[in-house]
């Protein structure tokens, strides 16, 4: 069979979800079952991958969807204890302090607390920790998880101190003959320094596009849910956006080129905090006019969660400020002293483990460390708010009940979503003898492409994020095959696969199984198509954005400057510019 017959066979898993969850709006529960048959059909009809292998994937998916339910579980409960014990109410309080202005609320919380968290641990905790935070403060629903998406993009490639990189990029380079001969070839490259100069580019490219991740951000909030249904409301803000934009993103780039790849996310995410909550409690660059949410009477229903957390059920027990705050403080300690490798913790903790090699007979393998994961870490947290808050344990009951349920009702997307996930990227070794589903879909776009290869090669790291829900997993599958085609176009290859980790780490924007974690932390399941229609176009414009520039870099040398690429960036550069003085102009 023709590679393009498999590239567009490939394609079908996705196109199913597009087609069910995001235009038709089913719930991710009835898509993504689904999307699980028509990848199991193709897997076992065309790519002939024997039914033990297609059956060990899909125990692995589940295996691995419980642990999302797990991490689900920690921060909803962790958000329910505080609203009990009364931190909540000090939170709150806390923030209308810094500033009343949700948009100022929103890049907090979400740009730089969510940077740093997602440094400390990646993998989706950002949305498990910022999101319910934002419900908690009174934004809807809706609108915390879009922002907490959205934001899931610059932090993303040096999250979990860098495994994206560390990990993903490593695994996917490590046994490549043609990486081997490169650096055969070189006096003064080793497969280290290959890895760091990926890095510092991916930390430009990353530092480049997130510039107007906050804007972004602020603007979509104030169309969709402000009284105005406006972009102007968050255009207003745009000097406050791009200065916590970069608050963030400066730290971020000179800790990727002086201290490595673990460092940009947390060191950009702390440093941003501590800056911007400075600025903001003395009004630097913070609009005039405070803007705030529509009446809760206006709000439509797909807004709201069942979590939903009225001012008036939120106790005041004269928590304070330091107390409140401290189960997160707890959170962000155990998340970087259990990740860092230069610690004793994360091999003690990773160590202890359910793990089942060669599953069924096949190469897949389950592991799980269940004191590593996330929800562990929430779950500490929990039980240190009960003693440090003194609750009652009925209220503590009260917390645990209300956050079970809400977790056992991600659990019929997570269970189809996460094993379609595995099927299709355990496609291979069948006995059609044809490479794995994302990769024959890959060499079919590369075929198509030829030298305009750049301007595709972050949609790839995208597609991968979102099949896979992980900017990891999508550079183990694509990094090898994105340096091969740089090596064949006759450009750096080292910024065709830095192109692939920006464009993995913009997937996680749209990524399934990350909305369906993401909603089901304040109980919106069933509206993951909701959210990926709003946040398609941030996808698009990060991976659009990073690609030209990379377009630019690769190609100016034989091209000239003004090229495809700059044009492109130019473009997106000026229609932002107009956007904003036509937003902030009175008419």
């Amino acid at each position: 069979m023709s590679n393009p017959v498999l590239a567009l066979l490939s394609l079908l898993p996705i196109v199913s979800v597009a087609v069910f969850l995001v235009a038709l709006r089913w719930p991710a529960s009835r898509a993504m079952p689904i999307a699980y048959a028509v990848c199991a059909a193709l897997a076992f009809l065309v790519w002939q991958v024997p039914i033990a292998v297609i059956t060990a994937a899909t125990i692995n998916g589940i295996v691995v969807a419980a642990t999302l339910i797990f991490i689900i579980f920690g921060a909803i409960a962790l958000l329910n204890t505080l609203q009990e014990s009364g931190g909540l109410y000090a939170i709150r309080a806390g923030f209308t302090g810094i500033s009343p202005d949700r948009r100022v609320q929103v890049i907090i919380i979400a740009w730089l607390f969510g940077a740093f968290i997602e440094g400390s641990a990646g993998f989706g905790t950002p949305a498990a920790v910022a999101v319910p935070l934002l419900v908690g403060l009174g934004f809807p629903a809706m609108a915390a998880v879009i922002a907490g998406m959205i934001i899931q993009s610059t932090p993303v490639s040096f999250g979990a101190a860098g495994t994206p990189i560390l990990v993903g990029v490593s695994t996917g380079l490590s046994n490549d003959p043609a990486v081997a001969e490169l650096i055969a070839a070189s006096s003064d490259l080793t497969f280290e320094s290959l890895l760091d100069d990926i890095a510092t580019k991916v930390a430009l490219l990353h530092a480049i596009a997130g510039t107007f991740v906050p804007l972004i951000v602020v603007s979509l909030m104030t169309r969709i849910f402000g009284t105005n249904r406006s972009f102007t409301d968050g255009l207003r803000a745009w000097k406050f956006a791009l200065f916590a934009a970069l608050a963030m993103t400066i730290p971020y780039w000179l800790a990727a080129n002086f201290l490595g790849p673990e460092f940009p996310s947390l060191l950009g995410g702390l440093a941003g905090l501590a800056i911007v909550i400075v600025a903001a409690r003395r009004g630097f660059l913070v609009p005039d006019d405070e803007w705030h949410f529509a009446d809760k009477s206006t709000w439509q229903p797909e807004w709201s969660g069942t979590i939903e957390v009225r001012p008036e059920e939120i106790r005041d027990r004269n928590i304070g400020m330091l107390s409140a705050w401290s189960p997160y403080f707890v959170v962000a300690a155990l998340l970087v002293i259990t990740r860092l490798d230069t610690l004793p913790f994360k091999a003690w903790m990773q160590g202890i483990a359910l793990r089942i090699p060669e599953l069924l007979g096949t190469p897949i393998t389950v592991s799980v460390a269940p004191l590593y994961l996330p929800g562990t870490v929430f779950l500490v947290a929990v039980a240190f708010t009960y003693f440090i808050h003194r609750m009652d344990r009925s209220a503590l009951a009260t917390a645990l009940v209300k956050s079970g349920k809400t977790a056992l009702q991600a659990s019929v997307a997570l269970i189809f979503t996460v094993p379609m996930v595995q099927v299709f990227i355990n496609s291979n070794g069948g006995a059609a003898g044809y490479d794995r589903m994302p990769i024959e879909l890959a060499d079919g776009v590369a075929a198509l492409a030829g030298g305009a290869w750049p301007m595709f090669a972050t949609f790839i790291g995208g597609l991968g994020a979102f099949v896979a829900g992980s900017n990891t997993v999508s550079n183990m599958m694509f990094s090898s095959f994105q340096f091969g085609v740089g090596q064949r176009i006759g450009v750096d290859p080292a910024w065709i696969v830095a192109l692939q980790a920006v464009g993995g780490a913009a997937g996680n924007m749209i990524c399934v199984h990350n909305v369906v974690a993401a909603s089901a932390v304040v109980g919106m399941l069933g509206r993951e198509g909701l959210v990926i229609r709003q946040t398609f176009f941030p996808f698009v414009y990060y991976a659009l954005f990073t690609a030209s520039v990379g377009y630019f870099v690769v190609w100016s040398g034989s091209l000239g400057p003004f090229n495809a690429g700059s044009i492109v960036a130019a473009a997106i550069v000026l229609a932002i510019i107009v956007t904003i003085r036509r937003g902030v102009t009175p008419q």
